[in-house]
């Protein structure tokens, strides 16, 4: 069980190259990297975001810097070279993590003007790769999402920050548009996941998880399926569900251990929102995310202990 553990942990490998399980991440990473630059210039030229332009600057422009700064410490404490060394090839891949990461917390979160909370945000996700990592048999690995556990934290320590309102992203659409842009989002993500990202079992399980929860939470207290079901039908929530649940490096590879990460995301939001637990989706990734880490560290400790030959001593 422990080597079935360590075996769903993704073992880094070069940059230009990186690839595990059947999928390519760097064409999986180019192609969220794209999608998600796509709907951020589309969201504030035409679906009425209500951030400001400055949000997503000023989110890229921390999250660069911080990224950068952080490898060039790692490589020379090391006396490696920086993986963002070798070209503009090397450094658009290198980043293009962080890029993604910095673009949804800036789309995700509310902040009204304060972009040093931005900066924050940006930070705790940039900051939780390097922290939160389990050891793996050619390295270690984090295991947060990033962008997930940076709304967490900025909820936690800045009431006064929210999700973005869930009309800004058809405030501008009328007609057909109000529920072909889901639509859209729901075409393209199932895209990348069925060619690139191999994460397709994730978004069913936590799908079918989530139909499960509404249908359970109807049942045993008053409040009605459609309003238990709704949230999964906004574009916030498809984005959550295609783009931040699903992530490559941080959820696992086999087709089971998906199913149960993604169906385990949809039973703790039904546990986090009958406690009545605000943000309880963003919440529930989290934990999940940590559950999955902690056995993995366990398992990593497990086997190592195992292997370890005991030294027997006279008298």
């Amino acid at each position: 069980m422990a080597e079935s553990i360590l075996n769903e942990v993704p073992t880094p490998t070069s940059l230009r190259a990186d690839s595990y399980r059947g999928i390519n991440q760097q064409a999986a990473l180019r192609r969220f990297a794209m999608a998600i630059t796509f709907l951020t210039i589309v969201g504030h030229a035409f679906l009425g975001f209500e951030q400001s332009y400055g949000q997503p600057l000023v989110a890229l422009a921390t999250g660069y810097s911080l990224q950068l700064l952080l490898e060039w410490i790692y490589a020379t404490g090391n006396g490696t070279r920086p993986k963002f060394y070798g070209g503009l090839s090397n450094l658009v891949n290198f980043l293009l993590p962080t890029h993604i990461a910095c673009l949804a917390i800036a789309m995700l979160m509310y902040f009204n003007d304060r972009l040093s909370i931005v900066v924050f945000s940006v930070a705790v996700a940039i900051a939780s790769k390097t922290v939160f990592r389990v050891p793996t048999p050619s390295g270690s690995r984090h295991f947060f999402n990033p962008s997930n556990f940076a709304l967490s934290t900025t909820f936690l320590l800045y009431p006064s920050v929210g999700v973005a309102m869930p009309w800004q992203w058809t405030t501008e659409l009328s007609g057909y548009g109000d529920w072909l842009f889901p639509v859209f989002i729901f075409l393209t993500g199932s895209l990348l996941h069925l060619k690139y990202a191999n994460r397709i079992w994730v978004v069913i399980a936590f799908l079918i998880g989530f139909l499960v929860q509404a249908i359970v939470r109807s049942v045993i207290s008053d409040v009605s399926f459609l309003a238990a079901i709704a949230p999964a039908t906004g574009v916030p929530a498809a984005i959550f569900t295609f783009y931040m649940a699903p992530d490559p490096a941080t959820s696992p590879a086999g087709k089971w251990h998906q199913m149960i990460f993604g169906a385990s995301i949809a039973f703790v939001y039904m546990v986090l929102v009958m406690l009545h637990v605000v943000y309880a989706l963003f919440f529930a990734l989290t934990l999940v995310c940590l559950a999955r880490g902690l056995s993995m560290l366990c398992a990593w400790e497990f086997l190592n202990h195992r292997r370890t030959p005991i030294v027997a001593v006279d008298g």
